[in-house]
C-alpha cells in the first residue's frame, strides 16, 4: 500500500549529471562539487575525492567523467598493467576506489610514472576513496609525497537538507510517496550516512510489502528499531 502524496517543502539544489540522475547539493559536499566545476584548471594532475560508503563518490566521478569524457582506469588493472597503457586511454581518467591498491608495490609503481605522464602531458585524473589521504600508508615515498601535496576534497556527513533529499529520492525510486511526517520522524533518529538512508528504506519497502502497510511514522519508528538492535 502507498500513501497518498504530500508536498513536502525542501528547497533542494540539484545538478543534471548530463545522462544520469540529479546529483544533490548540500553543505556536505558543495566543496567537492566546486572542485569538479573548477576542471581543467586544477593545481596539480590528479584530484582525489575523498568520503565515506555510499556517501556519492562514484555518482560525483560519474559526473566528471561526462564533463571530460575522462576514461575509467579499473584499480585492479594498476599491478598488471603498464602506466603507459593506462596513460593512452584517453586525456581524462577516473580511478573510483583506490583504496584496497594503497600498499601494494606494483600498483604504487604504476600510479608513480601515471602521475608522472599525466602532469608532463597536462593530463588529469580524478580518484575516490574512503580513507583520507593523510591516514593512507604508502610502501613508495616519493608516490605519497605526490598524492598528500595533491588537491583532496572531502564529501562529509550530510546535512538535514540533503539527507531529506536523499530519502526522498530513495523512496521514489521504489514508486514510493512518503509524507513530511516520515522524513521528519527519520532526520533526527536515524545514522546521518548515505549507506543508512539506504539501508532504511529498503528495510521499509521490504517491511510494508510484507505487511501490506502503508510507509508511515509507525512502520519507521518499527523499521528503526530492527535496525538499532541488529
Amino acid at each position: 500500500m502507498r500513501t497518498a502524496p504530500r508536498q513536502i517543502p525542501l528547497d533542494l539544489g540539484s545538478r543534471h549529471a548530463f545522462e544520469r540522475t540529479n546529483f544533490h547539493i548540500g553543505q556536505s559536499n558543495s566543496d567537492a562539487v566546486g572542485w569538479i566545476d573548477r576542471w581543467p584548471n586544477w593545481p596539480a594532475p590528479i584530484l582525489i575525492l575523498q568520503g565515506a560508503a555510499a556517501s556519492g563518490k562514484s555518482h560525483l566521478a560519474a559526473v566528471w567523467q561526462d564533463k571530460a569524457n575522462a576514461s575509467i582506469v579499473k584499480p585492479e588493472m594498476l599491478p598488471c598493467t603498464s602506466a603507459q597503457e593506462l596513460f593512452k586511454l584517453g586525456d581524462s581518467l577516473v580511478l573510483d576506489g583506490l583504496d584496497p591498491w594503497l600498499g601494494d608495490r606494483e600498483a604504487e609503481t604504476t600510479l608513480f610514472h601515471l602521475y608522472n605522464m599525466l602532469k608532463e602531458d597536462q593530463k588529469t585524473m580524478l580518484i575516490t576513496m574512503r580513507m583520507a589521504m593523510a591516514q593512507s600508508d604508502f610502501v613508495i615515498d616519493d608516490l605519497a609525497s605526490r598524492f598528500r601535496a595533491a588537491p583532496s576534497v572531502t564529501i562529509h556527513a550530510p546535512d538535514d537538507m540533503l539527507l531529506a533529499s536523499v530519502l526522498i529520492k530513495l523512496f521514489s525510486d521504489r514508486q514510493l510517496r512518503v509524507s513530511n511526517d516520515v522524513i521528519s520522524y527519520l532526520l533526527p533518529r536515524m545514522e546521518r550516512s548515505f549507506a543508512a538512508a539506504r539501508e532504511v528504506v529498503e528495510k521499509a519497502d521490504h517491511m510494508a510489502l510484507s505487511e501490506k502497510r502503508a510507509i508511515s511514522v509507525p512502520l519507521m519508528r518499527k523499521v528503526l528499531a530492527e535496525t538499532l538492535g541488529e
